[in-house]
């Protein structure tokens, strides 16, 4: 165990991140080059190793997050990587990109700073890499069973490799041209350095997962199926009927990609994009596809509209293109530095919280770069069609209904809409092939097993992930990999021994 003393005698330190200027002078991530063992350490001697640990509550996986502090705080790292990957396939993306609920279900948290809960994991999955534990897990015997996983990001390929390890044979299908789903192309270069996502799908080769890029289940009529590394220069369709009829099951783990809208005058204007479609041509860049983004924030005023993480990643890609200025709408109004009370512990609480790119701004700027309880009323344009300010105006807390007097005009040369998503995309031929029907929420429809509902055409489907959950955390899409897996091994052999964290129906505390 830990020092039980430990969080009486030490106080929470995070890991400190670069400094600004090194950060926004480059793409790597925020902690790159930062030593992390022996504050680490230290700091997985606050656990104070709970009879009843709600860090395990708070985190749908059911990471074993005492263990691993207390071999971590006596630098037994094989032990501890080994403890880590028992309950999550991708710990270092986890410990990278996930906003940590388990640290506010910490029970330090009820009246102290709670563990470094994420830092530790980042740390063990790092020093493991660099230990070498990072070994392929191929099964001892096959099966004879078949699966298609439709779709690379973290829920796919959780799905796939549990599926890999269990002895079925299985192939993952992803229209872009390269894996990693939203882990590629969603998430910037300075959160998720790729490297990290090509040590992982190199393991999962070596264990037998098969990959197809640049193959789009359901797409449009004609080609045929591609192979990987097929490029990106335009997916080859794969009819979703005959892919069922190949395989013994199919798991579905597409995303939940229908971007929300902003429907209000001068939408149309040049200059007004998605946030993910600002986000992938940053990162192709990252990736060499092109000199130069065709989205570029470089010399522009920008306006991001949409408080969530979506927006703080695009702040923080504007911030290294060179922007002019950038702000970022929030329609919620600010929150409190402190858990309000009908948001108790161990529930994740909405709180004031600053992320590396809000952290950038105030550091190039001056300000917060966001403005709180405020709403998009129109777009102004000049005469060529091309957006050149946003009106806005303050809203009322709860009601968001606009406040008198309070209208003004902010410039933009580029607006970018990060409003989250509705669910998975509508068009294309992927839920007509595999029997799949949409439920109230807009995602596809499953029983708590994740089993798709759509009748006997359905038989045999599984969806995991955003596409049957709706936008949520990365914790949350391996989660649903994981039981989703297990979900598809138990219809293919009558049993199963792979874990299954979460059901399809479970959602986080709340209070």
């Amino acid at each position: 165990m830990t020092d039980p003393f430990g969080f009486m005698k030490i106080p929470r330190r995070p890991v400190p991140a670069r400094t600004v200027e090194a950060r926004l002078g480059d793409w790597r991530e925020v902690y790159a080059g930062q030593a992390l063992l022996p504050l680490v350490s230290e700091q997985a001697n606050r656990c104070m190793d709970c009879g009843l640990p709600f860090c395990h509550s708070g985190c749908p996986l059911g990471n074993l997050i005492p263990e691993w502090n207390a071999y971590a705080a006596r630098e037994n790292w094989r032990a501890a990587y080994d403890r880590l990957h028992a309950t999550n396939n991708f710990p270092e993306v986890t410990g990278r990109l996930c906003p940590a609920p388990c640290e506010d279900a910490c029970v330090l948290s009820i009246n102290d700073d709670p563990v470094t809960i994420k830092n530790v994991e980042q740390a063990i999955a790092d020093e493991g890499l660099r230990r070498g534990y990072l070994a392929p897990r191929p099964p001892e015997r096959l099966s004879g069973k078949t699966v298609a996983v439709i779709g690379s990001g973290p829920a796919g390929l959780a799905a796939a490799q549990q599926l890999t390890r269990a002895g079925h044979t299985v192939a993952v299908y992803e229209r872009s041209d390269r894996l990693g789903g939203l882990l590629r192309y969603g998430i910037p270069e300075f959160k998720l350095e790729k490297e990290q996502v090509e040590l992982r799908l190199g393991q999962m080769r070596e264990e037998g997962t098969v990959f197809r890029t640049g193959v789009h289940v359901g797409g449009p009529a004609g080609g045929a199926e591609g192979a990987e590394g097929a490029g990106g220069a335009g997916a080859v369709s794969l009819d979703a009927a005959h892919l069922r009829r190949r395989f013994d099951a199919v798991v579905v783990a597409v995303g939940a990609l229908e971007g929300r809208e902003l429907p209000v005058p001068g939408r149309e204007l040049h200059g007004i994009h998605q946030a993910m479609e600002y986000l992938t041509c940053a990162n192709r860049v990252r990736e060499g596809d092109y000199p130069a983004s065709p989205v570029s924030a470089e010399g522009r005023h920008v306006i991001i509209v949409g408080g969530g993480d979506t927006g703080s990643d695009c702040l923080g890609t504007a911030l290294r293109q060179g922007a002019l200025s950038v702000v970022q709408l929030d329609i919620n109004p600010l929150p409190g530095e402190t858990r309000p009370d009908h948001q108790p512990w161990p529930v994740y609480p909405k709180v004031y919280r600053i992320s590396h790119a809000h952290e950038e701004a105030r550091g190039r700027a001056g300000t917060d770069p966001r403005l709180f309880a405020s709403a998009t009323l129109r777009f102004e344009g000049d005469a060529g069609g091309r957006v050149r300010g946003l009106r806005l105006t303050a809203v009322e807390p709860v009601a968001r209904r606009p406040v008198g007097d309070s209208e003004r005009v902010l410039p933009a040369g580029l607006v970018l809409l990060a409003l989250g998503f509705h669910g998975p995309e509508r068009t294309g031929g992927l839920p007509d092939g595999l029997g799949l029907t949409w439920d109230a929420r807009g995602t596809f429809a499953r029983d708590a097993a994740f089993a798709a509902l759509g009748g006997p055409r359905a038989s045999g489907v599984f969806v995991a992930g955003d596409a049957g959950r709706g936008q949520s955390l990365v914790v949350w899409a391996i989660a649903e990999g994981r039981s989703a897996a297990a979900s598809v091994d138990r219809y293919l052999t009558g049993s199963t021994e792979l874990p299954a964290p979460v059901s399809a129906y479970d959602v986080p505390l709340t209070a």
